[in-house]
């Protein structure tokens, strides 16, 4: 500091008045200036107190509606999620919601924050496999582990070849062929609407990524192993079978879910959870 300078603060600081090349603010003059209309962040509806972008904004909503995001079939929202991962994970976790991206596997989806430390009230709520289902999950399972480990970019299979293999697993205590064969269709629509198969074309199947994400291969492992319980010859007649302990499935939205269910798009999730 030179001594000129030195001498002016000391001027101020004895005066009280400002130092040369500064303005007084004016009396009754606000404490911090007021910004231009025109530079008040832009409203995209009456009331609007939102920050991000709108593309931002629906990639927040559909991550909330579907249980997954494909990298693949919805590249564009992907690519926003990826640009703006950390604000769109930051508003999820202000909702105790967890966001998963793996661009390995190229989805991304949702997962119920849970803690023994904090309360936490629950957005997305369990609901957990019946046997058909786990037998439906299991087997397209296994198929998408053999056919992508032979190099298989998309893996496809029948809905006539899954009916054949879980129906073998079923007793004629659970019902005559013809509701047997309903059961496993029902299943098969549950995992559709999840995002684990795609309907290509009628009765024709994609088993997308996310089945490896529902079912790990050491829960494969163990639920094969059930299976081979189940199929395994025994002396004493053939009893009705316990359900198995439920895989894990995805999170529903409580709080949209009927919206998301009318969403054609849902029909591809989500919330996954792992």
């Amino acid at each position: 500091m030179t001594d000129q300078t030195a001498a002016e603060v000391r001027d101020t600081e004895a005066t009280g008045t400002e130092a040369p090349g500064t303005e007084a603010p004016a009396a009754g003059a606000p404490f911090v200036a007021p910004v231009a209309m025109e530079n008040d962040p832009e409203e995209y509806f009456a009331g609007d107190r939102g920050v991000l972008e709108p593309a931002v904004r629906r990639v927040l909503v559909r991550l909330l509606q579907r249980r997954v995001i494909f990298a693949d079939k919805h590249s564009d929202e992907w690519a926003v999620l990826l640009e703006n991962q950390q604000v769109i994970e930051s508003r999820l976790h202000d909702l105790f919601v967890r966001l998963i991206v793996d661009p390995e596997r190229g989805v991304a989806y949702k997962q119920q924050v849970r803690s023994e430390e904090l309360e936490v009230p629950v957005l997305l709520r369990d609901e957990s496999y019946n046997r058909a289902e786990t037998l439906v999950l299991v087997y397209l399972r296994t198929v998408y582990q053999r056919e992508s480990t032979a190099g298989e970019l998309a893996v496809r299979i029948d809905v006539e070849e899954i009916e054949q293999t879980v129906l073998s697993y079923f007793n004629e205590q659970e019902g005559n062929p013809a509701a047997r064969q309903k059961t496993v269709r029902s299943a098969l629509g549950r995992l559709r609407q999840e995002g684990i198969v795609e309907e290509e074309t009628e009765g024709r199947f994609t088993i997308t990524p996310l089945v490896e994400v529902v079912l790990s291969a050491d829960r494969l492992r163990e639920l094969q192993g059930w299976l081979r319980e189940q199929t395994a010859p025994a002396a004493a007649p053939a009893q009705p079978v316990a359900d198995p302990d439920p895989t894990d499935t995805a999170e529903q939205d409580t709080a949209e879910q009927d919206t998301a269910e009318q969403d054609t798009t849902e029909q591809d999730h989500e919330g996954a959870s792992a």
